[in-house]
């Protein structure tokens, strides 16, 4: 037998009990509100007139169920460009630990998006609403083209030898003032796992 693994979006609630998990099937959507609703585009991350505006940040981790013996080593990657025009110093980012697993224990580290709705979330790296497991890093964030397929972030380096959550993800979109207005192309970011 093999693992079920689900990978999930989390939603709402109070800081380190989320709402709920959703399952993400096909996609998700970096927005303006703390809500699974990959295909609602009433809430794009708007175009500032100086310095930048960001999307609300998301918690997505793996949910293991099934049998299995044991399931670590989890990593998440991109292909190394990501398409999006962002403007100057724009990117699609990740919180980033200094040292050890840059994933957030699910839930006890999971934080609520926090930012003014339909406008602009709180930066990740925001001293006083960021999120509390990277604002206090020397490089809270980190690039997500830099986590490529042969230099994946470690997410995850936790044993897992029973049906529960792996530690999440947390990425958020930073837009600058020159960045292009529009919808864009889709992207895909992958999770990479051991199993024994």
């Amino acid at each position: 037998m093999v693992a079920t693994v689900n990978v999930q979006q989390t939603v709402g609630g109070s800081d380190g009990s989320p709402a709920s998990y959703n399952n993400v099937t096909a996609s998700t959507r970096l927005q303006t509100k703390d809500q699974f609703a990959p295909a609602d585009t009433s809430y794009p991350i708007s175009i500032p007139s100086s310095d930048f505006n960001y999307s609300y940040w998301i918690h997505v981790c793996l949910d293991l169920s099934g049998t299995f013996t044991q399931i670590n080593n989890v990593r998440f990657c991109s292909d190394g460009a990501i398409g999006w025009n962002f403007g100057t110093g724009g990117e699609l980012r990740r919180g980033n630990r200094d040292s050890g697993d840059h994933g957030c224990a699910m839930p006890s580290e999971y934080e609520v998006a926090t930012g003014t709705e339909a406008d602009t979330g709180d930066s990740i790296e925001d001293a006083t609403n960021g999120h509390s497991y990277y604002n206090s890093q020397t490089t809270p964030t980190a690039d997500v083209a830099s986590d490529t397929e042969g230099s994946p972030a470690i997410i995850d380096s936790t044993d897992h030898t029973s049906a529960e959550k792996t530690k999440a993800v947390v990425l958020q979109c930073k837009v600058a003032n020159d960045a292009v207005q529009g919808e864009q192309a889709d992207e895909t970011l992958s999770f990479k796992y051991d199993e024994i």
